[in-house]
C-alpha cells in the first residue's frame, strides 16, 4: 500500500512479543513506514498514536488453538484479541478514523462445518453435492449468512465480539467500520507455525526437512482451506477507504481465494515434493479441539459489491513462498526455534 500510495504516511504498531518479528522492521523502514513498539493491551500506547484518518486492525493471536494449547492462557487470548479491539475502537471514536477489522473464517460455528457429508477426491475431501446444507453452506463454500453461533473456539469468539463491538461504536459515534472475514493468509515472510499460517509453515518446514505430520481425520491429510495473499487485500481496502459511510454496501464480507484457492496437506504435500524432495508426512492419531475437515469461504458477495476478485492464483503464492524459502534457508527457526 505504501507503494501504490507514496503521499500517504504508514505507521505500525507492534508489540514484537512474537519471535522473529523484529526482521520485519528493517524492510518496514526501507518503504518509510514508521514502526512504533507499543502494545496494543495499553489504552496509553494506544492513546499516544500519532492521529490517522484509517485504521487497519490486523493485531490478533491468530491462533484457533489460544487458550487451550496448555501454551497461552484464555485471559492473554482476550486481551490480545478483545481488549485491543476495544483501545482501537476509542481510538477511532476520538480521532474520528475509520476502521477496517481484518476477521476470520474462524467466526463461523463449528457444528454445521464438521456435520457436513465429505468425499475424497484427489486426496482433498470435499462436500457431497446431493446433501441438505446448513444455510449459508454450498459447494461453493461458506458465506457470510452462514450462523456464527457457538462453539466457534474461543479466538473465534474473541473475534466475533470484536466484530459486533467495532459495529457498533461506528454505528454509535458515526465513523465508518469494515470487517473483512479473511482466508488463511498466506506469503512470502510470513511467519508459519502449525497452528495458524499453516500454507508457509508446510513449504518452509518442507523445504528444512523438518518433521510434518497429519492431525486429526485419520491422519489422511485430506483437511482442505483456501488461502489468500495478502497483496490481494489492498485493493479491496482502497475501495472501502473510498465509500466511508457508504450505508448501501454490506459491513461485512469474507475475503478468500476461495474454491480456485483451496487444497489439502496431502496437495500440498505433494506440490513441495515436486518442488524440493520428498520429506516423509507421518500420520497422527492425535485430535486436537476446534479442528475442521472442510473449510473454504465463499468470496462471491465481495464480488458482487466491490468488483474484487484475488489475482494471485495458489500456485503463484506457494513459489512465492518457496522462493523465500530458498533465500531464507533457517527461516523456521527464527520463529520456532
Amino acid at each position: 500500500m505504501r507503494q501504490s500510495h507514496p503521499d500517504w504516511q504508514v505507521t505500525g504498531l507492534d508489540n514484537l512479543c512474537r519471535p522473529g518479528s523484529w526482521v520485519n522492521l528493517a524492510p518496514l523502514r526501507e518503504l518509510d513506514v514508521r514502526v512504533i513498539h507499543g502494545d496494543l493491551r495499553s489504552a496509553a500506547d494506544v492513546e499516544a498514536l500519532p492521529a490517522a484518518d484509517w485504521v487497519v486492525d490486523a493485531a490478533a493471536n491468530p491462533s484457533v488453538l489460544a487458550g487451550v494449547d496448555g501454551k497461552t492462557s484464555p485471559r492473554q487470548l482476550v486481551e490480545h484479541n478483545l481488549q485491543g479491539t476495544v483501545n482501537i475502537l476509542e481510538y477511532c471514536r476520538q480521532r474520528a478514523a475509520g476502521l477496517v477489522l481484518l476477521s476470520t473464517s474462524r467466526v463461523y460455528s463449528i457444528p454445521g462445518l464438521t456435520a457436513l457429508k465429505l468425499d475424497v477426491q484427489d486426496s482433498a475431501f470435499c462436500p457431497v453435492a446431493e446433501q441438505r446444507f446448513p444455510p449459508g453452506i454450498s459447494v461453493r463454500g461458506v458465506s457470510e449468512s452462514y450462523s456464527t453461533a457457538t462453539p466457534v473456539s474461543l479466538y473465534g469468539s474473541t473475534k466475533i465480539a470484536s466484530e459486533c463491538l467495532a459495529l457498533e461504536y461506528g454505528s454509535t459515534y458515526g465513523f465508518p467500520v469494515w470487517v473483512n472475514r479473511c482466508g488463511v493468509m498466506a506469503g512470502a515472510g510470513q511467519f508459519g507455525h502449525p497452528g495458524q499460517g499453516i500454507f508457509a509453515f508446510w513449504v518452509h518446514a518442507f523445504r528444512e526437512k523438518r518433521s510434518l505430520r497429519y492431525i486429526g481425520f485419520g491422519g489422511t491429510g485430506h483437511q482442505v482451506r483456501d488461502c489468500l495473499h495478502p497483496m490481494d487485500l489492498l485493493p479491496l481496502l482502497d475501495k472501502q477507504f473510498a465509500a466511508g459511510l457508504d450505508a448501501a454496501k454490506p459491513r461485512i464480507i469474507n475475503v478468500s481465494g476461495g474454491i480456485e484457492s483451496s487444497c489439502s496437506l496431502r496437495q500440498l504435500t505433494a506440490w513441495c515434493e515436486e518442488r524440493f524432495g520428498p520429506d516423509p508426512v507421518v500420520p497422527s492419531a492425535e485430535e486436537r479441539p476446534y479442528d475442521i475437515p472442510w473449510l473454504v469461504l465463499d468470496a462471491a458477495k465481495a464480488a458482487d459489491v466491490w468488483g474484487w476478485r484475488p489475482a494471485l492464483s495458489l500456485d503463484a503464492i506457494l513459489e512465492e513462498i518457496a522462493g523465500f524459502a530458498e533465500r531464507h534457508p533457517q527461516w523456521l527457526s527464527v520463529s520456532l526455534g
